[in-house]
This record gives C-alpha cells, sequence and structure tokens, in this order.
C-alpha cells in the first residue's frame, strides 16, 4: 500500500489549501437518507445455511480484544487461545483474524497464537485519545511493530481535524505508515467525536490519501462507537476510493457491536454497498470483545437445534 496519495490525487495533498480544497469539495453527505438507508439495509432477513455462512465470516473477521489496564499476561494468553480454537467443542468453527492489545502486550499475544494464522493487532499512537507529541507516537509504534505486531490501529489526532489542520493529521499519519513497516496500518476517526458525517467522510478520505490499509470507527472508549450509519459512510468512501485510484481499502466498526443479529447487519452493508470484494477478513474487521460469544452461540444453535446460553462458552 502507498504512504502517500495516489498517483490519480497526488495533487490534492501538495499543500494545505489544496488538501482543504478537496475535503471541502466532497459531497455533503445527506444524514436523512444515509440513516434511513442504513435501517433499510438493517431489515434484510437470512436464514439457514445463508446465516451459517454468515456466522462464519463474522467469526473469521473478529479482532478479538482486551485494551483495559488491568489486561495481564495470563488473560492475554487467554484470549489467544480462544482467537485460535473459538469453541474446543467444535473444531470447525473458524478463527478470528486477530488479537488486539495493548503494545506492552504484543509479545505475549504473538507467543500465545504462534502458528494457527491469527495475527496480531497493536493499537498505538498514545491510544485512544492521542495526545501525544509525534515521536512519542512513532516510538510507540516502532515499539508494538519490533514485538511482533502484524498490524497497528493508530487514533488520529481529533483536536487537530476539528480545527482544520489537515495536513497535520495527513503528515502524521504518513509517518506512523512509515513506522509500521510491513505491519498494516489501521487509522481510527473516533466517529463520536467527529461530530458530523461530513467530517467522518473527509476523515475516510484524508487517512486514505495518507495510505490507510483500514479506515476504522472508533476506540471503543466513548459513548458512541461503531453504528450502521457511520460505517456506510465509511464503506461509500472506499468504495469510491477504489473506483478512483484503483486502491482498495478496508473497513473495521468497532465498539457496541455485541449479537449475531449486529453482526449481520453489518455484513449485508458490505455486500450491499462495497460489494463481495469486501467480504473478506482481510478487507472487513469488527473490533469487538463481547460478540464472539454470542457468535459461537448461535453458531451452536444452528448445529444443535438447542440454545446453549452463556455458561457453555469462556467468559472473557
Amino acid at each position: 500500500m502507498p504512504t502517500s496519495a495516489p498517483a490519480a490525487l497526488a495533487d490534492v495533498t501538495a499543500s494545505d489549501s489544496t488538501l482543504r480544497r478537496f475535503l471541502h469539495g466532497l459531497p455533503g453527505v445527506d444524514a436523512v437518507g444515509l440513516e434511513a438507508r442504513a435501517a433499510s439495509l438493517g431489515t434484510r432477513s437470512i436464514k439457514t445455511t445463508a446465516k451459517a455462512y454468515a456466522i462464519d465470516l463474522a467469526i473469521s473477521m473478529v479482532d478479538l480484544t482486551t485494551l483495559e489496564g488491568a489486561d495481564t499476561p495470563g488473560k492475554v494468553r487467554a484470549l489467544g487461545a480462544k482467537a485460535v480454537l473459538p469453541d474446543p467443542t467444535d473444531r470447525t468453527a473458524p478463527t478470528t483474524a486477530a488479537v488486539c492489545v495493548y503494545p506492552d502486550m504484543v509479545a505475549v499475544a504473538k507467543e500465545a497464537v504462534a502458528g494457527s494464522g491469527v495475527l496480531v493487532a497493536s493499537v498505538a499512537t498514545a491510544f485512544p485519545a492521542g495526545r501525544a507529541a509525534l515521536d512519542v507516537k512513532l516510538a510507540d509504534v516502532r515499539d508494538a511493530v519490533a514485538a511482533g505486531a502484524d498490524e497497528i490501529d493508530m487514533v488520529i489526532d481529533r483536536g487537530a481535524f476539528l480545527a482544520g489542520h489537515y495536513m497535520k493529521v495527513y503528515d502524521e499519519i504518513v509517518a506512523v505508515k512509515e513506522a509500521s513497516g510491513a505491519a498494516r496500518l489501521k487509522v481510527i476517526f473516533e466517529t463520536g467525536e467527529l461530530s458530523t458525517y461530513d467530517n467522518i467522510r473527509r476523515a475516510s478520505w484524508l487517512a486514505m490519501l495518507a495510505g490507510a490499509d483500514f479506515i476504522k470507527t472508533s476506540t471503543g472508549k466513548v459513548a458512541v462507537n461503531a453504528t450502521p450509519a457511520n460505517t456506510l459512510l465509511m464503506l461509500e468512501a472506499v468504495r469510491d476510493f477504489r473506483a478512483q485510484t484503483g486502491v482498495q481499502v478496508g473497513v473495521k466498526p468497532a465498539g457496541g457491536i455485541r449479537t449475531t443479529k449486529d453482526a449481520v447487519k453489518f455484513l449485508v452493508l458490505v455486500n450491499e454497498t462495497a460489494g463481495e470484494d469486501w467480504l473478506d477478513n482481510h478487507w472487513f474487521r469488527f473490533g469487538a470483545s463481547s460478540l464472539l460469544n454470542d457468535l459461537l452461540m448461535q453458531r451452536q444453535k444452528l448445529a444443535t437445534g438447542r440454545y446453549s446460553g452463556p455458561d457453555y462458552v469462556t467468559v472473557d
């Protein structure tokens, strides 16, 4: 993936004024229309074979996450074991896409999932607030990569973005992308703090211009996290970005997605908005912790006809 704007849009990032002109020239978002379409797609009903496929696909898209001050090596090892073997009673259940931890837990997570194909993602850049000097943020990223992180989830400087300092945010993403090396970069907007759908659209294009491999809704640490509407808007952005540049970028809704019904709604959004090319864990992820348990319980119900309940899955 590029570390700067694709050639088709290179002139957009030539200066702060050209970047501002481009971002503010993007079409305004029809909030009512966006929310109505998201709600309409959320009513689609998926049954039997299609539901079983959707559940397994959703499991394979989960970034199983623990981002707490009380995280311990033991908890991270248990999380890694669950990512590798989500349902010990049924080895046909797919592994999750990744485990997501703080930088100081990357080495523990890496050991826990070794040889499984499960990736290790690490939040960085002074997560979740992003309030630190750039050299501190880059050191955070380099530490995570040195410990073995396959993916970096960075937070943008929302204060700079909301103040209109778009080139500062762009330059930070470019610098983090470079520091990430071979690790894929997910750029977190914290959509609940961006106030408007227009800002979410601008942040999406800004991050993609700077070389993001994924755009991500939220940290999960604020009141409003992933919603069908903000995820739909980001899916439209990645679709339109690929149409204009040929570069495909992933999407990761995170925070507040807890049930199988929720996950299926988001998969419908992906299919109907971006298309089948994004229905793969290389291009779409769920940032979640409790979601996996509900997916597993629904999977067991489809297989046995009985709802096992939460006592039959591990508590994270």
